[in-house]
């Protein structure tokens, strides 16, 4: 089954336009979740809407209202918000171009894929990305979505695009604030290349297939015993030995982190070394 998209419209950049539709970059995955229960009956407890004067009321009687004053209101239905069409309800117009590296991922919230809509739209559409795949640039745009209006920005990703809402200057906080107390000197020259040399050690590829939410698996296991009546019992952290001092922390760190068959040669290389060419001859053999 195809993928459903979330939003169709078309791309526009000046006086070129080609229908598009956009899908959820990510799914949604099951995880666990409670229910509210009493905690005598254990019985479900229910949110039921309730109205002052009628009491216990159903969820299809319900209307939004916008409170201009205390206690008064004016209601608006689906109709009235469907009346409000802006260019971004039906069009993601490209506004500006900038450099990649000018996009501060604070300001990410989230993504969506843009595919073009149909075979006659992919050749505007191929143009368009091509041309700012060479020029390494992101767009930005602007979308309605879930009722209201989003920035986004516009990359290049395989053959399409990745499209992320942005969130505006006035939501993301100032870091000044929070980092003016920590002093701005360099540290010592030793613990800092000590620094460098577990950073390295410790360096590789991106692969976000590594990374699993262990506490989610926890409480799976947690839920697996306690349906099957067995008292769960749940991994703890592991304790680590207490550190005297950062130097210590650091030289400890890079001893744990170098793997065994790198440290033994150099202790061997250093009491033999003419030991060195046979342990060569025999690893080439194997």
């Amino acid at each position: 089954m195809a993928p459903r998209s979330t939003w169709k419209g078309h791309l526009k950049l000046s006086l070129v336009s080609c229908p598009v539709r956009v899908f959820n970059a990510v799914s949604g995955r099951e995880k666990v979740s409670f229910n509210l229960l009493h905690k005598d009956t254990l019985n479900r407890v229910q949110m039921k809407p309730h109205d002052p004067e009628l009491g216990p009321v159903e969820r299809s009687d319900l209307v939004k209202g916008y409170q201009y004053e205390k206690d008064r209101y004016v209601v608006f239905t689906e109709e009235d918000f469907d009346k409000v069409q802006i260019e971004s309800s039906k069009a993601i117009v490209i506004e500006k171009f900038v450099d990649a590296k000018d996009v501060d991922p604070i300001y990410f919230d989230s993504p969506y894929y843009v595919a073009p809509d149909g075979a006659v739209a992919e050749e505007t559409f191929r143009v368009v990305q091509w041309a700012m795949r060479d020029k390494n640039k992101v767009a930005l745009s602007r979308i309605v979505l879930s009722s209201r209006e989003r920035l986004i920005a516009l990359t290049c990703r395989d053959k399409g695009f990745l499209m992320m809402t942005l969130r505006t200057a006035d939501e993301v906080r100032d870091s000044a604030e929070y980092f003016t107390d920590i002093k701005d000197e360099e540290p010592e020259e030793e613990m800092l290349d000590l620094a460098e040399k577990l950073i390295e050690q410790k360096s590789g590829k991106f692969d976000p297939s590594e990374f699993r939410d262990l506490y989610q698996e926890a409480v799976i296991d947690m839920v697996k015993a306690k349906v099957k009546g067995q008292e769960p019992v749940l991994a703890k952290a592991p304790e680590r030995g207490k550190v005297i001092n950062l130097m210590d922390a650091l030289k400890r760190s890079l001893e744990e982190a170098k793997p065994a068959a790198e440290s033994k040669p150099r202790k061997a290389a250093a009491k033999a070394p003419a030991a060195q060419p046979k342990r060569k001859r025999q690893a080439k053999s194997a």
